[in-house]
C-alpha cells in the first residue's frame, strides 16, 4: 500500500493572500498527521509564494513523520535544505511566471546542475528523490546521477478526458513505473491527483508514495467549513 504525503503549500497560499498569519501550515501539518499522513510535503520557492523558511524551520522541528522538501536547484534553497535537513528532499522544476509546477525536471539537458544538487543533498543526508515525466531517458539518467527515487509526474493522466485517454495515460504511468523500479529507485508519482483518480495509480506495482495536496485542502475547506461558521454564528449571538 502506498504512503500518503499530504502537501500543505495551499494552506499557506490562503495565508499569504492577506499576508497574515493564519492559517498556519505548521497547524495544518499536524492536523495531517492526527488523520493519518504518512508524510508532509512543503516547497520552498526561490519566490517565497506560499511556504516560507519560518514554516520550514518549524515544521523540521514538530513534524513526526517524513518531511519532503520540494526545491528547484538553485543554490540559495539548497542551502537551506542542507542547513534544515529535511527526510526527503525531491529536485522540481521551477519558473516564476508558473501558477504551479508544469512538468517534470529536466535531468537530460542539466545533468551537471542536477548531479551537484544530487551530491550536495545526499553528502547532508537526505533521501533523494527527483519530479519528473514518465520518460523513460529521464528516468534513466536520474539513476545514472545516483537519485534514490523518482517522482512521476501525474499531471497528464490527471488531465485525461475520456476512458481511451485516461487508459491510454495510466498505461504510460505503468510503463515508468517499471523503468523506475528495473533502475533500482523508489516509484513515486504526484501531481493533480484527486479523490476520483487516485486509485489506479495507487495500485501502479511497486508504488510506495503518493504526493497529493490541493485536492485534500479544497475538500478540508468544503466538509470543514459548516463547522466553521456554527462556531462563529455561535460566538456572535
Amino acid at each position: 500500500m502506498p504512503l500518503l504525503g499530504v502537501n500543505i503549500d495551499h494552506v499557506a497560499t490562503l495565508r499569504q493572500a492577506r499576508r497574515t498569519y493564519e492559517p498556519d501550515p505548521v497547524w495544518a501539518a499536524a492536523l495531517a498527521e492526527l488523520g493519518g499522513a504518512d508524510g508532509i510535503t512543503v516547497h520552498l520557492r526561490e519566490d517565497r509564494r506560499h511556504i516560507n523558511d519560518r514554516d520550514l524551520r518549524l515544521l523540521r522541528e514538530t513534524v513526526t513523520v517524513k518531511l519532503n522538501l520540494e526545491l528547484a536547484c538553485a543554490d540559495d534553497v539548497l542551502l537551506i535544505a542542507c542547513q534544515t535537513k529535511p527526510d526527503q528532499a525531491t529536485l522540481v522544476p521551477e519558473r516564476r511566471e508558473e501558477v504551479t509546477t508544469e512538468g517534470g525536471l529536466d535531468v537530460v539537458g542539466n545533468q551537471g546542475r542536477v548531479a551537484d544538487a544530487i551530491r550536495r543533498l545526499r553528502e547532508a543526508g537526505m533521501v533523494v528523490s527527483l519530479f519528473l515525466d514518465p520518460d523513460e531517458a529521464q528516468i534513466r539518467a536520474a539513476a545514472a546521477l545516483g537519485a534514490d527515487a523518482v517522482e512521476l509526474h501525474t499531471g497528464k493522466y490527471a488531465l485525461a478526458r475520456g476512458e481511451d485517454d485516461i487508459a491510454g495515460e495510466l498505461a504510460t504511468l505503468q510503463s515508468a513505473g517499471r523503468v523506475v523500479r528495473s533502475c533500482g529507485l523508489t516509484l513515486h508519482a504526484g501531481h493533480g491527483l484527486n479523490y476520483k483518480n487516485v486509485f489506479p495509480v495507487a495500485g501502479v506495482p511497486d508504488m510506495c508514495e503518493l504526493n497529493i495536496g490541493h485536492s485534500i485542502v479544497s475538500r478540508a475547506v468544503m466538509i470543514g467549513l459548516q463547522e466553521a461558521v456554527r462556531e462563529m454564528k455561535a460566538l456572535v449571538r
